[in-house]
């Protein structure tokens, strides 16, 4: 039990930790101009892609949609595109609630969803890649 527990020593396994947290790190994401989202009313069962601009805040039923960042990765890595969003609820005549605000993923849709009994709303692609100054 002692020689164990001299071979756990930082020494010994902190080089291979950080090894493995560099070779597993996310590939940086390139910000985008225009979040594309799909919408669902689950009355009608209407299903719309829509293009929003980041920055930019569009109405799709009761929902204010508004887009804050867009970033997707580099064609050479695993394909992602993630954008955060704030969603809020606006009625007739009554200040709008927000309901959502958060990064949404588009591989992953279900991670961090937007829970509205009328309407689906999801990240398809990010586009017009921002181009960053040399």
């Amino acid at each position: 039990m002692r020689q164990l527990i001299e071979n756990l020593t930082p020494g010994r396994w902190l080089p291979g930790v950080i090894l493995c947290v560099l070779a597993a790190s996310p590939a940086m994401a390139d910000p985008h101009a225009v979040a594309v989202l799909q919408t669902l009313d689950k009355v009608t069962a209407r299903v719309n892609t829509i293009e929003v601009r980041v920055g930019t805040t569009v109405r799709f039923g009761t929902l204010l949609i508004r887009v804050d960042h867009c970033d997707k990765r580099p064609p050479e890595e695993t394909p992602e595109s993630a954008a955060f969003l704030e969603i809020a609820e606006q009625r007739p005549g009554e200040e709008p609630v927000l309901t959502f605000a958060g990064w949404m993923f588009a591989s992953s849709p279900a991670l961090n969803a937007l829970e509205h009994p009328v309407y689906d709303v999801w990240v398809i692609d990010c586009k017009e890649r921002i181009k960053e100054d040399s």
